[in-house]
């Protein structure tokens, strides 16, 4: 699924200087991490839904990240949605994916072995605070 891909891409922003150098030099604004909400900020988010978003995608197809402007677009108003409080900690994991954790008939919560729903989780968990509701 291309949304992981997005999410795969805004990750290694945090993790790769020159990615980060070279995104914050496309897109004329911000600092280049837009890994999280948190480091996602408005003039980012605006670029990156704005014109700069199929330039964006271009570059993220050159370093091996393939999603359409359509799918990048949808994630950064998910996380502009989730920032404002307009989208909560589930309908943002929904949005990205999938839930975060996976429900069992008896009530328990099992454990996600789809690599998206883990990728999910862990961004969740780790840049949005999201836990798994038991």
């Amino acid at each position: 699924m291309a949304t992981a891909t997005v999410l795969q891409f805004m990750q290694r922003t945090a993790e790769d200087t020159a990615l980060r150098q070279q995104l914050e030099a496309l897109l004329g604004v911000g600092d280049g991490n837009i890994s999280s909400a948190a480091e996602l900020d408005s003039a980012e988010s605006e670029a990156l839904k704005g014109e700069r978003a199929p330039v964006v995608v271009e570059f993220a197809t050159q370093h091996g990240f393939v999603f359409s402007t359509d799918e990048l677009i949808a994630v950064v108003d998910a996380f502009q949605k989730h920032q404002a409080g307009k989208l909560s900690d589930q309908d943002f994991a929904a949005v990205v994916g999938s839930a975060a954790a996976t429900t069992s008939s008896a009530g328990m919560v099992t454990q996600v072995t789809n690599p998206l729903k883990r990728l999910t989780h862990y961004l969740g968990k780790t840049y949005l605070g999201i836990t798994p509701k038991i």
